[in-house]
């Protein structure tokens, strides 16, 4: 199973997400995550996006494709799995179309948290808050200004993705507000609902033409036909034609004597 999980920062993609894991059996792929732990390790890639990610704005797409693409490609990911936070705007969703195809794989389903903002944003202050009261150590995008830049960056550049799949009959709408239970159970119903999507077959790779041959075949000989009969040869077995013979010299008689 191949899933994308769609919604607004703070709308519990990643508790659906967990459920979605335990009872499958397939990955999280959060590309959250993915970088968070890039900017922990020092790589490069993390020293490229940490100053991007504490401001709350979007990493490039190349940088985002290319992370989901070596992560698919992992052993684990080919039972299924949940892209989370990925793709974030349609070039990023058309990408990994081809993406797919190019594996040979397809999505399941697009699944669609509807939330209301504004409860939205008391109910991320509330956890930071207990967060806070629990010691626990913030994210640098947790907090309510960032919010509501990430809010507003995916009002325009992530919603028009909810278009983009429902035209292509994968999308999924969800009630994100209700209990997280109501919202698994929810999920599950429009799972249990989805037709199968077959596998996309892996683009062909294009065949090399034959290198054009410069000698040409010689012409071959055109038999003739004639109604005339063939000859045979005399056979060895014929008879041979008999010797002329010749008949011996007569003798000579002689005059007799006159008496």
């Amino acid at each position: 199973m191949r899933l994308i999980l769609l919604g607004p920062p703070g709308a519990g993609k990643g508790t659906q997400a967990q459920h979605l894991v335990a009872k499958y059996g397939i990955v999280q792929l959060s590309t959250g995550d993915m970088l968070r732990a890039a900017v922990k390790a020092g790589t490069p890639l993390g020293q490229k996006v940490e100053g991007i990610m504490a401001s709350g704005a979007l990493c490039p797409d190349d940088v985002v494709v290319s992370i989901v693409e070596e992560r698919i490609a992992q052993p684990d990911a080919r039972k299924g799995f949940i892209l989370d936070g990925f793709p974030r705007t349609v070039p990023q969703a058309e990408a990994l179309d081809r993406m797919l195809a190019r594996h040979g794989i397809a999505l399941d389903a697009v699944i669609e948290l509807r939330v209301n903002e504004e409860a939205l944003i008391r109910r991320i202050e509330s956890r930071i808050a207990e967060m806070q009261k629990r010691g626990e150590p913030l994210r640098p995008d947790d907090n309510p200004d960032v919010l509501h830049r990430r809010l507003t960056a995916y009002r325009e550049q992530t919603a028009p993705l909810i278009a983009y799949y429902r035209d292509h009959g994968m999308l999924r709408s969800i009630d994100g507000m209700a209990p997280i239970e109501h919202v698994a159970d929810a999920i599950e119903e429009a799972l249990n609902a989805a037709e199968p999507k077959p596998a996309a077959k892996p683009e062909p790779k294009p065949t090399p033409k034959p290198a054009k041959s410069v000698l040409k075949s010689a012409p071959k000989p055109a038999v003739k036909t004639t109604s005339e009969p063939v000859s045979k040869p005399a056979s060895n077995s014929a008879p041979k034609a008999a010797a002329a013979v010749v008949p011996p010299p007569r003798p000579r008689r002689g005059r007799r004597r006159r008496e």
